[in-house]
């Protein structure tokens, strides 16, 4: 009988569950081996995953096809020959995975079975899964003396001398002395070497303006600075390392719980993961990992899940552990924001001021919750540098809301004959020459009349985050030039003259063209930082836009100003004072700008105080985030506090709000939690952040409110735009203590 596991063939038969089998096996081993000894992934996580979990689920089919050798039996991979082996005397387990809810309530229902009490009345320690390498450090009477990688679980790498060169910066290496702690003789920690986010794109610059390969990810980064022959090359690698749980221990203090042990490696001068926590029962820690999932983003390093861990060590006992993972602990995988994919091409965007963008052309697949079919490649430097060619296997990372990008090539599979990439001599769309300016990365096409670039500049005058003129989307726009009916913003105006022509285009009815011309008359009371943004001045976005208007609070003050005048602005550095200046000196514009008044497109703002410059501003936080080429800086005057935006606000699009937020040095997380400053509420909102919100006590405040608190680091009283729960929220919440202790995983890898 054919088991319903089993996987149908090309040609519609049954797969042998055997040979399946004995296939999958292969390829896990090799893909294991390229992973952890050679650092050099040909798949990503989650088709890894993906993998096993279907081996294990015909070897649960058909029992008879377990093997004692399997994967799904084994930890890593055999330690690489040429690094001495050492041999955990602890052994360093993996840990099983759940991909669902669902999954985790049936390891919690397990669980309690064997631990004789409910899933409900269980502390568990939640922590970050960090995708880094794991590492176990040895101590003897409070000295580092040994590193060592995971390995197999028994035997893994010798790789002190590497590791020795992180003592003192990311490692102690000699642990602290403390009155209430007991030194071991013997400590023995495990945890994960990782890169941060930041780092990994400084080091990434490097290597390119050097000429080397740059790294496919942070993981990959860190465990090849490790694996280096020469600890000198270790020792220029930005690392940094999460303890997550001891090893051999003999002598010290009698612990009796892993969140009493994360405290003791705390006083031992280690830094712990600022963000586990100790709660109880299932349905917390469940929250727990859905929580994260979702803003894993805010966080500077990689994350590929959250694991969950009996905290009594006496339970951990209880529970034991199968051949190669802990039943006390298991690990809950994230949405997977990478994939391998194919490049079909690759083509060339021509966007409103004339830059040439490469993106990647890509065989459909589904990353970071959407199905992904084109990506971004930056410049012609990024292609180079990355070595990409059509035919190539990719990787695909996207994170959240994140334009999706390719990481790098799978050369390992790289077909046969590719060849390298040449960035177009002429413009895809008029023929014109294109031209990389001295000292830039971009390329331009400087046609002004290029239709590809009018269509740009018209659908971004129309976009959401300008004018927002519903109906006028980019294909609309093209066919209505394609049409010769528009030019130029202005023309936008004149629309409702050209009545019968716009019935004559194809998909625009009596009905469509009413409402469009509908629209058309509603965009010309947009406030006017909405028309600054529409005009496409380079570099001047809404929080730009906004701080212009404030302080010159009409269009014929703005265009009159001064590029001194202008640098006067909190916010607005020489470049783009420049741009500006730039932009309303030409007759070109300005006889657009002619065409929009006579239209009645609204040209002022009510009065405004005019803004400070941030770097005037009395008693301004020391510390700053730079805004953009040639932009002022400003004021961390939000350092440390998280604000979620909700709904659709008039001054900003979502991005360029979290934007304001970051440049402030605070938090735009994507939903909110106890720890939330404010909730900015916009209209149509998200009922449920409200409602949750409000049920926690955090502050929801208006648009004009959330302004307020750009330009001052404050928020009014209540008559200021202010909503409120029942609990105070604010800036008492933003030290929020978190409930138990730190730690990282026990486990890296895919």
């Amino acid at each position: 009988m054919v088991s319903s596991r089993e996987r149908a063939t090309p040609s519609g038969q049954r797969r042998d569950p055997a040979s399946e089998v004995a296939e999958l096996r292969r390829r896990i081993a090799d893909y294991a081996e390229r992973y952890y000894r050679f650092d050099s992934p040909i798949v990503s996580d989650a088709e890894y995953d993906g993998l096993l979990r279907r081996l294990s689920d015909l070897e649960h089919a058909h029992p008879e096809l377990r093997s004692e050798d399997s994967p799904t039996r084994r930890v890593g991979a055999p330690p690489a020959p040429s690094f001495s082996p050492v041999e955990h005397r602890v052994r360093m387990l993996s840990l099983d995975n759940a991909f669902t809810r669902e999954e985790l309530i049936s390891w919690a229902e397990r669980m309690s079975r064997l631990a004789g009490r409910p899933a409900s009345d269980v502390d568990l320690m939640c922590e970050l899964k960090i995708d880094g390498l794991a590492m176990s450090l040895r101590y003897e009477n409070g000295v580092f003396v040994q590193a060592s990688t995971r390995g197999d679980g028994i035997l893994g790498e010798d790789v002190t001398a590497n590791v020795a060169t992180m003592c003192g910066r990311a490692i102690p290496g000699r642990l602290s002395e403390h009155p209430d702690l007991a030194l071991p003789s013997l400590l023995e920690v495990r945890g994960e070497i990782y890169m941060a986010k930041s780092s990994f794109e400084q080091l990434n610059e490097r290597q390119a303006k050097s000429g080397e390969r740059l790294f496919a990810n942070p993981r990959n980064a860190a465990a090849g600075s490790v694996r280096q022959k020469d600890p000198a090359v270790t020792a220029s690698r930005p690392l940094a390392f999460w303890p997550y749980q001891l090893g051999e221990v003999a002598g010290g203090p009698e612990l009796t719980s892993h969140s009493e042990a994360l405290r003791f490696l705390d006083g031992m001068g280690f830094v712990t993961n600022p963000e586990s926590q100790l709660v109880h029962g299932i349905e917390a820690a469940v929250s727990y990992c859905l929580g994260w999932e979702e803003r894993r983003d805010q966080l500077d390093y990689e994350v590929d899940g959250a694991a969950i861990k009996v905290d009594s060590f006496a339970d951990q006992e209880l529970l034991g552990a199968t051949s190669h993972a802990p039943r006390w602990a298991i690990a809950y995988k994230f949405a997977p924001e990478e994939r391998t994919t194919v490049l079909l091409d690759i083509s060339v965007s021509i966007g409103r001021s004339g830059r040439a963008t490469p993106f990647a052309v890509l065989d459909p697949v589904k990353v970071g919750g959407s199905t992904v079919h084109l990506a971004t490649l930056h410049n012609e430097d990024q292609v180079r540098s990355k070595d990409l060619r059509v035919g190539d296997t990719v990787l695909v990372h996207k994170a959240g809301d994140v334009i999706p990008e390719v990481i790098g090539p799978v050369l390992e599979l790289r077909p046969e004959g590719a060849r390298p990439w040449r960035f177009p001599r002429t413009c895809p769309s008029c023929g014109e020459p294109l031209y990389r300016l001295p000292g830039e990365s971009d390329t331009y096409c400087m046609n002004v009349n290029c239709p590809a670039q009018r269509v740009q500049r018209l659908t971004h005058f129309a976009s959401r985050s300008a004018m927002d003129i519903e109906g006028l989307g980019e294909q609309r726009v093209a066919d209505l030039v394609d049409a010769h009916i528009l030019a130029d913003p202005g023309d936008i105006y004149r629309l409702v003259d050209r009545q019968e022509e716009l019935v004559s285009i194809a998909g625009l009815g009596p009905l469509s063209v009413a409402n469009l011309l509908r629209a058309i008359d509603i965009s010309k009371q947009r406030p006017l930082p909405r028309l600054v943004v529409g005009l496409g001045i380079r570099h001047v976005g809404g929080v730009a836009a906004r701080a212009l208007t404030r302080s010159f609070p009409s269009l014929d003050a703005l265009m009159a100003a001064s590029p001194g005048e202008l640098e006067s602005v909190g916010g607005i550095g020489a470049t783009i004072a420049a741009s500006i200046s730039d932009f309303f000196a030409s007759p070109t514009n300005r006889g657009v700008i002619a065409k929009l008044r006579e239209a009645g497109v609204r040209d002022t703002e009510p009065e405004a105080v005019p803004a400070r410059a941030a770097s005037s501003e009395p008693g301004a936080p020391r510390g700053s985030v730079e805004r953009g080429p040639g932009a002022g800086s400003a004021p961390a005057m939000l350092a440390g506090r998280s604000i979620v935006v909700t709904g659709t606000l008039e001054s900003f699009t979502r991005e360029e709000a979290n934007q304001a937020i970051l440049e402030r040095g605070g938090k735009a997380p994507g939903s909110v939690s106890a720890k939330t400053y404010a909730l900015v509420e916009g209209t149509d909102p998200g009922t449920g952040k409200v409602s949750k919100a409000l049920a926690l006590g955090v502050r929801v405040i208006d648009e004009e409110a959330f302004l307020e608190l750009l330009e001052t680091g404050h928020i009014g009283g209540r008559d200021s735009g202010e909503r409120a729960g029942p609990a105070t929220g604010g800036a008492s919440r933003d030290s929020g203590e978190r409930a138990g202790r730190e730690s990282g995983d026990i486990v890296s890898g895919a």
